[in-house]
């Protein structure tokens, strides 16, 4: 990880002066030429062919969805590049700037592992090290997002993130479960995004995708149609959970029923009549927390089967 000690930073730590709360609605110029400068370690050769054809695709994507025919109306195509960091660096919408470092990490995650893309563009560092580097940058300056998974995160609380939710993204990775995972990633994107009705609706896919997978893995019949309440029926019925756990915590199966469907289907699930309901952000934040709690729960109780 490209970080330095420096001395002002540490005089900052003896004054108390790093934040100890996340921000979500402000992003330092500071941060974004921090990360400007690991964008620029990873990728290596500016002036490479692969590179300015990667950073074209970035600028095509963020003008078609932002509604705009170019970043900058002034650029010459060898420029493309220093016109999606300056966009980053000058726009003053939070979502945009994410938009950008999550483009920018997901070519990096994706490409720049092929040793031969390496060799061409003469990085200096690697990709899983930029995505340190980014994740700590974040941290240092308090806010409140990480890259998992190829996608920009928001994180409420680190020991969560650290205890629930990346073990989840870790073990959901495997191809298996590649439905549960997008469903999961979707509900933090939508958390992102501030729609926090579709948020829990994503919660529940994602538990009752991992459910079904298990089902599947394991040889277990289910209906297609079949509920979370069905879906946990029938990972009792067959031990998922040793006996002597399901009788020793009476309520480990209501807790389950009881835990992500009933949030969202209270709040998401069905029509809203005449008044619209509104999910709170903190709201959606505990969905998103138990739900990684419940997933890495029956993931690891699969795991240990027989």
């Amino acid at each position: 990880m490209k970080v330095y000690d420096i001395y002002s930073k540490r005089q900052k730590r003896l004054m108390g002066e790093f934040p100890d709360v996340y921000r979500y609605d402000y992003i330092s110029k500071q941060l974004r030429v921090q990360i400007i400068h690991i964008i620029n370690d990873a990728i290596g050769e500016h002036r490479n062919l692969q590179t300015i054809e990667s950073f074209r695709k970035i600028h095509d994507i963020l003008c078609r969805e932002h509604g705009k025919l170019s970043l900058n109306e002034m650029s010459i195509n060898d420029y493309i590049q220093q016109d999606v960091f300056d966009f980053m660096l000058e726009t003053k919408v939070i979502e945009q700037v994410l938009d950008v470092v999550e483009l920018s990490f997901e070519l990096i995650d994706r490409s720049y592992r092929d040793s031969s893309f390496i060799q061409i563009t003469r990085s200096e560092i690697t990709p899983d090290e930029a995505i340190e580097t980014l994740n700590y940058r974040f941290r240092e300056n308090g806010v409140g997002y990480q890259y998992e998974s190829g996608e920009i995160i928001r994180v409420d609380s680190q020991i969560i993130h650290a205890e629930a939710v990346k073990p989840v993204l870790l073990l959901l990775s495997d191809t298996r479960f590649q439905g549960a995972n997008e469903e999961f990633l979707k509900a933090h994107e939508h958390y992102r995004h501030r729609r926090y009705k579709e948020c829990l609706n994503e919660c529940l896919k994602a538990f009752e995708s991992t459910m079904k997978t298990i089902c599947d893995i394991q040889g277990w019949s289910y209906q297609a149609t079949d509920t979370a309440k069905n879906l946990i029926n029938v990972c009792f019925q067959n031990n998922l959970i040793p006996t002597y756990l399901q009788n020793q915590f009476t309520s480990l199966k209501s807790s389950l029923e009881s835990g992500v469907p009933t949030v969202r289907n209270k709040n998401a699930g069905h029509g809203q009549g005449s008044q619209p309901l509104t999910v709170p952000q903190y709201f959606a934040a505990y969905q998103l927390h138990i739900t990684a709690s419940t997933i890495l729960f029956l993931l690891e109780a699969e795991k240990s089967l027989p």
